[in-house]
């Protein structure tokens, strides 16, 4: 159902929906027609917003939560994001750049030039930063920070979310068996760091030779294109 929906998807319900969920990513407020009017080049009424969000309801991409008058993505909106209508790429500025380098000492030792790239990751992104010498030795930074988001102040999901940080080094070590050597996206049911969140994890060379593990850890409602983009640019600087 959801798929034939997807392939009679307009041009323009295909904008609202870009819209909506990166206005949802910047505000964490459920979005209302009237948001997308004013806010967004959409060159038509609020009838006709209201009217596609309503189809986009239908097909399962959106939905509302409560008797809000916005709506929300679902975790299919989010995909259909991801697969279709997020930017391709990001370029980080200057300063970013700079900073993830400044984060990479001189030490030889790979596990404290990790810790400190997950932490300035922390700091750029907002979201928990995990990381794995090979399967067997893993960590995560940022807890804090992601427990302050307002996605997070559901006790059902901060319980979960700690249950599978019970389990992390299991996780990780299920996680790094599968991982490419380039950034992928894990969200919702198809994410092993939990049905609430939204991971982008790549498997990378450390400065050892060595293969391990670096990641992000958010709520669904994370910064897609910024997250990837610090990742790749981190294995970029790797790399070097």
């Amino acid at each position: 159902m959801e798929t034939a929906r997807f392939e009679s998807m307009n041009e323009r319900q295909e904008l609202i929906l870009k819209a909506l969920v990166e206005e949802y990513i910047r505000t964490a407020e459920p979005v209302s027609s009237k948001i997308l009017v004013e806010h967004y080049d959409l060159d038509v009424s609020s009838a006709t917003v209201r009217n596609d969000l309503a189809e986009l309801e239908a097909a399962g991409f959106i939905r509302q939560p409560h008797t809000s008058a916005g709506r929300v993505p679902t975790e299919g909106g989010y995909q259909e994001y991801l697969r279709k209508l997020a930017p391709q790429k990001v370029n980080s500025d200057r300063t970013t750049s700079r900073k993830l380098r400044e984060a990479i000492t001189d030490s030889p030792d790979p596990e404290e030039t990790m810790r400190a790239l997950t932490k300035e990751l922390v700091r750029l992104s907002g979201d928990m930063a995990i990381a794995a010498f090979g399967p067997d030795r893993s960590f995560f930074t940022g807890m804090g920070t992601l427990m302050a988001k307002p996605d997070f102040q559901d006790l059902d999901v901060v319980r979960s979310m700690s249950q599978m940080l019970d389990r992390f080094d299991e996780v990780v070590e299920g996680v790094f068996a599968q991982l490419a050597e380039e950034p992928q996206v894990m969200l919702g049911h198809d994410n092993p760091f939990g049905k609430d969140t939204a991971a982008v994890v790549v498997k990378c060379r450390l400065p050892n030779g060595r293969i391990g593990l670096l990641g992000l850890v958010g709520p669904m409602r994370m910064d897609y294109p910024k997250n990837l983009s610090l990742i790749e640019e981190v294995i970029d600087i790797l790399k070097e």
